[in-house]
Protein backbone atom coordinates (compact mmCIF):
# COMPACT_ATOMS: atom_id res chain seq x y z
CA UNK A 1 0.00 0.00 0.00
CA UNK A 2 1.60 3.42 -1.36
CA UNK A 3 0.37 6.83 -2.00
CA UNK A 4 -0.81 7.34 -5.63
CA UNK A 5 1.50 8.79 -7.63
CA UNK A 6 0.83 13.00 -8.63
CA UNK A 7 2.77 13.63 -10.97
CA UNK A 8 1.50 13.37 -14.69
CA UNK A 9 2.44 10.70 -16.40
CA UNK A 10 3.05 10.61 -20.48
CA UNK A 11 -0.56 9.56 -21.75
CA UNK A 12 0.69 6.83 -24.47
CA UNK A 13 2.38 5.06 -21.82
CA UNK A 14 -0.94 3.86 -20.29
CA UNK A 15 -2.40 3.60 -23.30
CA UNK A 16 -3.60 6.68 -23.58
CA UNK A 17 -4.67 8.53 -26.93
CA UNK A 18 -2.50 11.94 -26.27
CA UNK A 19 -5.00 13.40 -28.92
CA UNK A 20 -8.26 12.29 -27.75
CA UNK A 21 -6.98 13.36 -24.05
CA UNK A 22 -6.77 17.06 -25.66
CA UNK A 23 -10.41 16.82 -27.17
CA UNK A 24 -11.43 15.96 -23.87
CA UNK A 25 -9.28 18.66 -21.74
CA UNK A 26 -9.96 21.68 -23.94
CA UNK A 27 -13.87 20.74 -24.15
CA UNK A 28 -13.76 20.97 -20.56
CA UNK A 29 -11.86 24.14 -19.87
CA UNK A 30 -14.11 25.82 -22.69
CA UNK A 31 -17.15 25.89 -20.13
CA UNK A 32 -14.77 28.91 -18.24
CA UNK A 33 -13.60 30.19 -21.69
CA UNK A 34 -16.96 30.59 -22.94
CA UNK A 35 -18.16 32.26 -20.01
CA UNK A 36 -20.41 29.66 -18.48
CA UNK A 37 -18.16 28.93 -15.33
CA UNK A 38 -16.26 31.23 -13.40
CA UNK A 39 -13.92 28.26 -12.86
CA UNK A 40 -13.89 24.56 -13.22
CA UNK A 41 -10.99 21.70 -12.81
CA UNK A 42 -10.73 18.20 -14.89
CA UNK A 43 -8.46 15.21 -14.45
CA UNK A 44 -8.25 11.65 -16.06
CA UNK A 45 -6.76 8.49 -14.98
CA UNK A 46 -6.04 5.16 -15.89
CA UNK A 47 -3.82 2.10 -14.43
CA UNK A 48 -3.28 3.94 -11.39
CA UNK A 49 -1.43 6.91 -12.93
CA UNK A 50 -3.17 10.71 -14.05
CA UNK A 51 -2.57 11.43 -17.39
CA UNK A 52 -4.18 14.91 -17.05
CA UNK A 53 -5.85 17.51 -14.54
CA UNK A 54 -6.25 21.18 -15.51
CA UNK A 55 -7.56 24.19 -14.13
CA UNK A 56 -9.12 27.26 -15.40
CA UNK A 57 -10.45 30.57 -14.56
CA UNK A 58 -10.58 31.97 -11.14
CA UNK A 59 -9.12 29.21 -8.99
CA UNK A 60 -5.67 28.11 -8.44
CA UNK A 61 -4.27 24.37 -9.40
CA UNK A 62 -4.45 23.46 -5.55
CA UNK A 63 -8.11 24.58 -5.75
CA UNK A 64 -10.74 21.99 -4.03
CA UNK A 65 -14.41 22.08 -5.20
CA UNK A 66 -17.47 21.17 -2.82
CA UNK A 67 -18.86 18.01 -4.77
CA UNK A 68 -22.24 17.49 -4.17
CA UNK A 69 -23.72 14.24 -5.31
CA UNK A 70 -20.71 13.95 -7.41
CA UNK A 71 -19.01 12.78 -3.99
CA UNK A 72 -21.34 10.01 -2.99
CA UNK A 73 -18.41 7.99 -4.64
CA UNK A 74 -16.36 8.63 -1.56
CA UNK A 75 -19.25 7.83 0.92
CA UNK A 76 -19.58 5.12 -1.21
CA UNK A 77 -15.35 3.66 -0.91
CA UNK A 78 -15.93 4.10 2.79
CA UNK A 79 -18.77 1.35 3.27
CA UNK A 80 -17.28 -0.72 0.64
CA UNK A 81 -13.73 -0.49 3.01
CA UNK A 82 -15.89 -1.60 5.76
CA UNK A 83 -17.72 -4.09 4.02
CA UNK A 84 -14.75 -5.89 2.75
CA UNK A 85 -13.20 -5.86 5.96
CA UNK A 86 -15.65 -7.33 7.99
CA UNK A 87 -17.46 -4.94 9.85
CA UNK A 88 -20.72 -5.77 8.28
CA UNK A 89 -22.46 -7.43 5.75
CA UNK A 90 -24.87 -6.33 3.38
CA UNK A 91 -27.78 -8.33 4.46
CA UNK A 92 -27.42 -7.12 8.13
CA UNK A 93 -30.63 -5.22 9.47
CA UNK A 94 -29.50 -1.73 10.69
CA UNK A 95 -31.30 -2.81 13.73
CA UNK A 96 -28.98 -5.18 14.44
CA UNK A 97 -26.20 -2.38 14.73
CA UNK A 98 -28.60 0.72 15.52
CA UNK A 99 -31.19 -0.64 17.63
CA UNK A 100 -32.66 3.38 17.59
CA UNK A 101 -33.81 2.81 13.93
CA UNK A 102 -35.60 -0.22 14.95
CA UNK A 103 -39.03 1.79 14.68
CA UNK A 104 -42.08 2.13 12.56
CA UNK A 105 -41.30 -0.47 10.36
CA UNK A 106 -38.12 0.10 9.70
CA UNK A 107 -36.55 -3.46 11.15
CA UNK A 108 -37.51 -4.60 8.04
CA UNK A 109 -34.74 -2.38 6.34
CA UNK A 110 -31.13 -4.49 5.69
CA UNK A 111 -27.91 -2.13 4.90
CA UNK A 112 -28.19 -3.24 1.39
CA UNK A 113 -31.75 -1.31 1.71
CA UNK A 114 -29.53 2.06 2.62
CA UNK A 115 -26.73 1.33 0.51
CA UNK A 116 -29.27 1.22 -2.67
CA UNK A 117 -30.99 3.96 -2.58
CA UNK A 118 -34.03 1.49 -1.54
CA UNK A 119 -34.81 1.63 2.16
CA UNK A 120 -37.83 3.90 1.95
CA UNK A 121 -37.25 6.63 3.75
CA UNK A 122 -35.95 8.72 1.28
CA UNK A 123 -36.88 12.43 2.42
CA UNK A 124 -36.27 11.80 6.14
CA UNK A 125 -35.08 14.82 7.57
CA UNK A 126 -32.01 15.64 9.65
CA UNK A 127 -30.71 19.01 9.40
CA UNK A 128 -28.29 21.68 10.63
CA UNK A 129 -27.56 22.21 12.95
CA UNK A 130 -29.20 19.29 14.74
CA UNK A 131 -27.25 17.17 13.17
CA UNK A 132 -24.11 18.08 14.63
CA UNK A 133 -25.31 16.05 17.64
CA UNK A 134 -24.99 12.43 17.79
CA UNK A 135 -27.93 11.78 20.39
CA UNK A 136 -29.98 14.82 17.92
CA UNK A 137 -29.04 12.64 15.11
CA UNK A 138 -30.13 8.68 17.13
CA UNK A 139 -33.68 10.46 18.06
CA UNK A 140 -34.17 11.37 14.19
CA UNK A 141 -33.68 7.95 13.35
CA UNK A 142 -36.19 6.58 15.62
CA UNK A 143 -38.53 9.18 14.78
CA UNK A 144 -38.33 8.39 10.85
CA UNK A 145 -41.15 6.64 9.34
CA UNK A 146 -41.22 4.67 5.73
CA UNK A 147 -42.61 5.96 2.84
CA UNK A 148 -43.09 2.40 1.17
CA UNK A 149 -42.13 -1.09 2.03
CA UNK A 150 -37.67 -1.66 1.75
CA UNK A 151 -37.11 -3.00 -1.16
CA UNK A 152 -40.16 -2.10 -3.74
CA UNK A 153 -39.26 1.40 -4.77
CA UNK A 154 -35.84 3.02 -6.02
CA UNK A 155 -35.39 6.82 -4.81
CA UNK A 156 -32.66 8.76 -3.96
CA UNK A 157 -32.45 9.50 0.23
CA UNK A 158 -30.97 12.66 0.10
CA UNK A 159 -29.23 12.94 3.44
CA UNK A 160 -30.90 10.39 5.45
CA UNK A 161 -28.80 7.22 4.27
CA UNK A 162 -25.81 9.12 4.70
CA UNK A 163 -26.92 9.71 8.13
CA UNK A 164 -27.18 5.55 8.51
CA UNK A 165 -24.08 4.80 6.94
CA UNK A 166 -21.97 7.09 9.07
CA UNK A 167 -23.71 5.42 12.11
CA UNK A 168 -22.74 2.27 11.14
CA UNK A 169 -19.49 3.04 10.31
CA UNK A 170 -18.76 4.57 13.49
CA UNK A 171 -20.54 1.72 15.47
CA UNK A 172 -18.69 -1.15 13.60
CA UNK A 173 -14.88 0.70 13.22
CA UNK A 174 -15.20 2.14 16.93
CA UNK A 175 -14.28 5.75 14.92
CA UNK A 176 -15.36 8.50 14.09
CA UNK A 177 -16.64 8.68 10.03
CA UNK A 178 -14.12 10.92 8.94
CA UNK A 179 -11.09 9.18 10.83
CA UNK A 180 -11.50 6.29 9.30
CA UNK A 181 -11.52 8.05 5.88
CA UNK A 182 -8.48 9.60 7.00
CA UNK A 183 -6.91 7.12 8.79
CA UNK A 184 -7.71 3.78 6.69
CA UNK A 185 -7.97 5.52 3.14
CA UNK A 186 -6.83 8.72 2.61
CA UNK A 187 -4.04 8.96 4.23
CA UNK A 188 -2.45 5.67 2.84
CA UNK A 189 -3.25 6.59 -0.23
CA UNK A 190 -1.63 10.37 -0.05
CA UNK A 191 -5.18 12.15 -1.64
CA UNK A 192 -6.20 15.89 -0.13
CA UNK A 193 -9.94 14.54 0.04
CA UNK A 194 -12.24 15.73 3.06
CA UNK A 195 -15.73 15.37 4.28
CA UNK A 196 -16.16 18.70 6.02
CA UNK A 197 -13.15 19.95 6.49
CA UNK A 198 -13.24 22.57 9.47
CA UNK A 199 -13.66 26.23 8.32
CA UNK A 200 -10.46 27.08 8.94
CA UNK A 201 -9.22 24.63 6.49
CA UNK A 202 -11.40 25.41 3.60
CA UNK A 203 -8.61 28.31 2.46
CA UNK A 204 -8.44 26.55 -0.79
CA UNK A 205 -12.16 25.56 -1.18
CA UNK A 206 -13.78 27.11 -4.31
CA UNK A 207 -16.29 29.80 -3.08
CA UNK A 208 -19.63 29.34 -5.08
CA UNK A 209 -20.49 31.89 -7.91
CA UNK A 210 -23.60 32.49 -8.73
CA UNK A 211 -23.68 32.27 -12.88
CA UNK A 212 -27.10 33.65 -13.96
CA UNK A 213 -28.15 36.17 -11.44
CA UNK A 214 -27.26 38.20 -7.65
CA UNK A 215 -26.67 35.74 -5.36
CA UNK A 216 -28.86 37.99 -2.83
CA UNK A 217 -31.37 36.40 -5.03
CA UNK A 218 -30.48 32.70 -4.19
CA UNK A 219 -32.49 30.93 -2.11
CA UNK A 220 -30.42 28.82 0.64
CA UNK A 221 -32.54 25.88 2.25
CA UNK A 222 -31.57 22.97 3.60
CA UNK A 223 -32.48 20.70 0.02
CA UNK A 224 -30.94 22.65 -1.79
CA UNK A 225 -27.02 23.13 -3.47
CA UNK A 226 -26.40 26.55 -2.05
CA UNK A 227 -26.72 24.99 1.42
CA UNK A 228 -23.21 24.48 1.39
CA UNK A 229 -22.25 27.44 0.35
CA UNK A 230 -22.04 28.11 3.88
CA UNK A 231 -18.20 27.26 5.97
CA UNK A 232 -19.90 26.18 9.15
CA UNK A 233 -22.62 24.19 7.41
CA UNK A 234 -19.99 22.64 4.72
CA UNK A 235 -17.81 21.94 7.78
CA UNK A 236 -20.72 20.35 9.44
CA UNK A 237 -20.22 17.22 7.40
CA UNK A 238 -22.87 15.85 6.30
CA UNK A 239 -21.82 12.74 4.98
CA UNK A 240 -23.41 12.35 1.19
CA UNK A 241 -22.81 15.84 0.05
CA UNK A 242 -19.63 17.68 1.65
CA UNK A 243 -16.77 15.47 -0.06
CA UNK A 244 -14.18 18.02 -0.76
CA UNK A 245 -11.67 17.52 -2.92
CA UNK A 246 -9.78 18.61 -6.64
CA UNK A 247 -10.36 16.50 -9.40
CA UNK A 248 -6.91 14.96 -9.42
CA UNK A 249 -7.83 13.17 -5.97
CA UNK A 250 -11.37 11.84 -6.90
CA UNK A 251 -10.04 10.59 -10.57
CA UNK A 252 -6.94 8.75 -8.27
CA UNK A 253 -10.02 7.72 -5.72
CA UNK A 254 -11.63 5.92 -8.79
CA UNK A 255 -7.70 3.98 -9.38
CA UNK A 256 -7.23 3.07 -5.84
CA UNK A 257 -10.17 0.79 -6.02
CA UNK A 258 -8.13 -1.28 -7.83
CA UNK A 259 -4.47 -1.32 -7.62
CA UNK A 260 -4.04 0.24 -3.90
CA UNK A 261 -4.88 -2.94 -2.20
CA UNK A 262 -6.85 -0.78 0.55
CA UNK A 263 -10.17 -2.87 -0.66
CA UNK A 264 -11.07 -6.15 -0.73
CA UNK A 265 -11.69 -6.76 -4.74
CA UNK A 266 -14.64 -8.25 -3.80
CA UNK A 267 -16.20 -5.38 -1.92
CA UNK A 268 -15.56 -3.50 -4.53
CA UNK A 269 -17.08 -5.71 -6.73
CA UNK A 270 -20.16 -5.44 -5.19
CA UNK A 271 -20.54 -2.67 -4.61
CA UNK A 272 -19.76 -1.77 -8.50
CA UNK A 273 -22.84 -4.25 -9.72
CA UNK A 274 -26.39 -3.27 -10.20
CA UNK A 275 -27.93 -3.80 -7.01
CA UNK A 276 -31.07 -2.87 -8.03
CA UNK A 277 -33.09 -2.03 -11.76
CA UNK A 278 -36.08 -0.08 -11.48
CA UNK A 279 -37.52 3.60 -11.92
CA UNK A 280 -35.96 6.21 -10.26
CA UNK A 281 -38.87 7.63 -8.37
CA UNK A 282 -39.02 10.03 -5.52
CA UNK A 283 -39.66 14.01 -4.87
CA UNK A 284 -35.83 15.09 -5.44
CA UNK A 285 -34.11 13.89 -8.64
CA UNK A 286 -36.85 11.20 -9.95
CA UNK A 287 -37.22 10.54 -13.50
CA UNK A 288 -39.53 7.94 -13.68
CA UNK A 289 -36.65 6.25 -16.09
CA UNK A 290 -34.93 2.57 -15.40
CA UNK A 291 -31.82 3.39 -13.32
CA UNK A 292 -29.19 0.82 -12.53
CA UNK A 293 -27.97 1.52 -8.66
CA UNK A 294 -25.07 0.16 -7.05
CA UNK A 295 -24.00 0.69 -3.40
CA UNK A 296 -24.43 3.92 -3.26
CA UNK A 297 -23.58 4.74 -6.69
CA UNK A 298 -25.04 4.84 -10.35
CA UNK A 299 -23.97 1.72 -12.36
CA UNK A 300 -23.97 1.84 -16.21
CA UNK A 301 -24.96 3.97 -19.08
CA UNK A 302 -28.99 4.06 -19.03
CA UNK A 303 -31.20 6.80 -19.76
CA UNK A 304 -32.04 7.16 -15.65
CA UNK A 305 -28.63 8.18 -15.05
CA UNK A 306 -29.15 12.15 -14.26
CA UNK A 307 -28.22 14.48 -17.31
CA UNK A 308 -27.52 11.48 -19.59
CA UNK A 309 -24.13 10.97 -17.47
CA UNK A 310 -21.67 9.40 -18.57
CA UNK A 311 -22.16 8.97 -22.04
CA UNK A 312 -22.58 6.07 -25.30
CA UNK A 313 -18.54 5.11 -24.93
CA UNK A 314 -18.36 3.85 -21.19
CA UNK A 315 -19.24 0.20 -20.68
CA UNK A 316 -22.19 -1.37 -18.93
CA UNK A 317 -19.72 -1.59 -15.89
CA UNK A 318 -19.60 2.63 -15.77
CA UNK A 319 -19.76 4.00 -12.27
CA UNK A 320 -19.68 6.88 -10.53
CA UNK A 321 -22.21 10.15 -9.79
CA UNK A 322 -23.32 13.16 -10.91
CA UNK A 323 -23.98 16.24 -8.53
CA UNK A 324 -24.73 19.98 -8.76
CA UNK A 325 -24.72 22.18 -10.84
CA UNK A 326 -23.22 19.90 -13.64
CA UNK A 327 -20.42 17.99 -11.70
CA UNK A 328 -19.15 14.37 -12.46
CA UNK A 329 -16.81 11.90 -11.03
CA UNK A 330 -17.17 8.77 -12.98
CA UNK A 331 -14.86 5.21 -13.45
CA UNK A 332 -15.38 2.44 -16.26
CA UNK A 333 -13.50 -0.34 -15.08
CA UNK A 334 -13.64 -1.94 -18.29
CA UNK A 335 -11.56 0.34 -19.64
CA UNK A 336 -9.85 1.08 -16.80
CA UNK A 337 -10.39 4.78 -16.92
CA UNK A 338 -11.71 7.23 -14.32
CA UNK A 339 -11.81 10.81 -14.69
CA UNK A 340 -13.81 14.02 -12.57
CA UNK A 341 -14.76 17.81 -13.54
CA UNK A 342 -15.91 19.70 -11.30
CA UNK A 343 -16.74 23.69 -10.71
CA UNK A 344 -17.85 26.34 -8.29
CA UNK A 345 -20.79 28.08 -10.95
CA UNK A 346 -24.36 28.00 -9.34
CA UNK A 347 -27.23 28.95 -11.07
CA UNK A 348 -29.69 30.50 -8.42
CA UNK A 349 -31.52 26.95 -8.18
CA UNK A 350 -28.07 25.11 -7.40
CA UNK A 351 -29.21 22.69 -10.73
CA UNK A 352 -28.47 23.51 -14.03
CA UNK A 353 -30.94 21.81 -15.67
CA UNK A 354 -29.94 23.57 -19.00
CA UNK A 355 -29.25 22.25 -22.50
CA UNK A 356 -26.33 23.90 -22.02
CA UNK A 357 -25.38 21.67 -18.67
CA UNK A 358 -27.17 18.46 -19.93
CA UNK A 359 -24.94 18.50 -23.14
CA UNK A 360 -22.02 19.64 -21.06
CA UNK A 361 -22.46 16.78 -18.91
CA UNK A 362 -23.02 13.77 -21.53
CA UNK A 363 -20.34 15.29 -23.86
CA UNK A 364 -17.38 15.68 -21.19
CA UNK A 365 -18.63 12.02 -20.55
CA UNK A 366 -18.50 10.53 -23.94
CA UNK A 367 -15.00 12.06 -24.89
CA UNK A 368 -13.32 10.99 -21.58
CA UNK A 369 -14.42 7.37 -22.70
CA UNK A 370 -13.32 7.92 -25.75
CA UNK A 371 -9.93 8.62 -24.80
CA UNK A 372 -8.41 4.94 -25.13
CA UNK A 373 -5.39 4.46 -28.33
CA UNK A 374 -6.68 2.47 -30.41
Amino acid sequence: MIPMPRELADPGSVGIDPDRLSIFVRRALHEVESGRLPSCQVALAREGRLVAFETAGEAAPDTRYVLQSAGRPVLAAIAWKALGDGLFDLDDLVSDIIPEFATNGKEAVSIRHVLSHTGGFPMAPLGYPRHLDRDARLAAFSKWRLDWKPGSKLAFHVTSSAWVIRELVERTAGMDLREFLRERITGPLGLDLDLGPPVSEQGNVARYVCTDGSEEDVVIDPWGAWYLSQPEVLAAGEPSHTAVSSAADMALLFQALYCSGVWSPEAVAEGTRAQVEMPLSGDFGGTGLDTRMGLFVLVGTGGGAPAGAPGPTASAATFGHTGAPTQMSFCDPESGISFAFFTNGYPMTGYDRSVGGANQVSVLGTLAFDCLAR
